[in-house]
């Protein structure tokens, strides 16, 4: 399930950093399936993780500059 750029911004930031080390850690057990040359059982799950923790990324970053 993606995260949608709305549901981060009603986040506040302890549960932001919880789900930011959740997806990293989605992330790392992912590849390491992969990497033993298993079969994902969602072959397009690595992106959508990456593309999640970038969009969690991107809003930390335009908080911090406000």
């Amino acid at each position: 399930m993606a995260l949608k750029v709305s549901e981060i911004r009603n986040m506040g930031a302890d549960e932001r950093n919880q789900k930011l080390k959740e997806l990293r850690e989605e992330l790392m057990h992912e590849r390491g399936v992969s990497s033993m040359g298993g079969a994902p059982a969602n072959p397009g799950a690595i992106r959508s993780i990456r593309t999640d923790i970038a969009r969690i990324l991107t809003v930390q970053k335009e908080e911090e500059e406000l």
